[in-house]
């Protein structure tokens, strides 16, 4: 986005526009099938904007993870002009175009605040009222999170529009709440947790009444789904930022109540970090891990490798550590299973060789994935790397082929076997 662009603006309830000319937005970056919507909305006389995240990693010079489209067509009116358009929700109506398996284009009409004499009855409720009210695109923009999302692409004339000063963040590269900070977290408490994570994605910089905000509504993340928390979680892991945004929730007092009353150690956010990357490297999130991760400190306090435990006491230890998180998230019994093993794997190489079950341990199909967290546990904690090397080198020789020849199976032993005569007791 240029620095410098003119920039039109007739007055303060108008929106600011800035034209094609004066913008780096240019439809070669938009998506072909997204384009087509645009287009076929447009020539049948609706409004169709570009909306959301889209405009603003486009205009930043991101790549966009997906197009979404805003518009004045109701989701009936969406569905009679594309056959391929599925609507879906019930409260929320929403329109899909599907092109061909995999993508799905999202259109959404313009939507509007309820009125107060439109909510239900029962005050328990206007907390997850929503309701088909459709607005104009202002008030929809004023509906969204934060200023740099509620930006605006008009494919009439290719202009951005801005309702609420993003444009002016985005060049100050700051995060801002739309509204008050404290009644928008109030509203949707996990919007405390999407603004760390775009702090941490963009590396931008949080407006101090967001963060006066965040300090004061923190204890309201509690309340959230616990379902919606963990996605959010694992979408940190996908963008790569958790050790970022763990970090600074815990300094702001809203890791506890984000994570059902978990606090993190140093080490730990040492170790989400290269742990970000293998996941990276791999193309998946592994959520046992990251589990195993979050405790390996306080499993280590617990396990002490020189008070040489008993296997199955270890074990037992691990398991009642990650009990509490695993309940509160109501984890499958499966996944708890699987960080208890690599915690326990941890501990079997943090002794060394030459105990017992080490044989039956390096066969073990888990043996690889405990030693890769093992590995980027020594790299966060600068332990001994030469206990990797020694490992590494023992799960190699113990899996190298042997140069024998493979015995060949007996068939005669698969043979049933003759039954033996009894002989018949001898006559006196």
């Amino acid at each position: 986005m240029a620095a410098s662009s003119p920039i039109i603006n007739t007055a303060s309830d108008t929106p600011t526009i800035l034209p094609r000319s004066a913008h780096s937005l240019s439809r070669s970056q938009i998506d072909e099938n997204t384009l087509k919507v645009l287009y076929r909305l447009h020539r049948h006389g609706h409004l169709a904007y570009l909306v959301g995240g889209s405009v603003r990693d486009l205009l930043l010079g991101r790549a966009p993870k997906d197009f979404d489209i805003g518009t004045d067509a109701t989701p009936q009116q969406v569905k009679k002009l594309f056959r391929n358009c599925f609507l879906v929700g019930r409260r929320f109506r929403l329109a899909h175009i599907r092109f061909g398996r995999d993508q799905v284009i999202e259109v959404a009409t313009f939507r509007r605040h309820p009125h107060p004499d439109e909510f239900p009855e029962d005050p328990a409720e206007h907390k997850f009222f929503v309701q088909n009210q459709f607005g104009t695109p202002r008030e929809d923009a004023f509906r969204r999170d934060f200023t740099i999302n509620a930006l605006f692409y008009n494919i009439a004339d290719f202009s951005i529009v801005d309702h609420v000063g993003g444009l002016k963040d985005l060049e100050n590269r700051q995060l801002r709440v739309i509204g008050d900070p404290q009644v928008r977290f109030a509203e949707d408490p996990v919007r405390m947790m999407r603004a760390l994570e775009f702090r941490a994605r963009l590396n931008f910089s949080l407006d101090a009444n967001m963060l006066e905000g965040i300090t004061k509504q923190a204890p309201l993340l509690a309340d959230a789904s616990p379902a919606r928390v963990r996605e959010k979680l694992m979408q940190f892991f996908r963008h790569g930022v958790a050790a970022d945004v763990l970090q600074r929730s815990q300094s702001l007092a809203l890791l506890q109540p984000m994570m059902g009353g978990y606090q993190a150690g140093e080490t730990t956010f040492k170790l989400l970090e290269p742990l970000n990357q293998h996941f990276k490297k791999t193309g998946t999130v592994d959520e046992a891990m990251i589990l195993a991760a979050l405790f390996i400190d306080r499993f280590w306090q617990k396990c002490p490798v020189q008070a040489s435990l008993p296997i199955n006491e270890v074990m037992h230890t691990a398991g009642h550590l990650l009990t509490p998180y695993c309940a509160y998230f109501r984890l499958a019994h499966g996944l708890r299973h699987q960080a208890r093993e690599l915690l326990v794997g941890c501990y079997r190489f943090a002794r060394g060789l030459g105990h017992r079950g080490q044989k039956r341990f390096l066969h073990n199909s888990a043996t690889p994935r405990a030693f890769e967290m093992f590995r980027l546990w020594i790299q966060a904690s600068d332990g001994d790397s030469a206990l990797v090397d020694i490992w590494q080198k023992a799960l190699h020789t113990d899996h190298k082929p042997s140069d024998q020849p493979a015995r060949q199976p007996n068939h005669r032993t698969h043979r049933r076997p003759r039954r033996r005569r009894r002989s018949k007791p001898a006559h006196v």
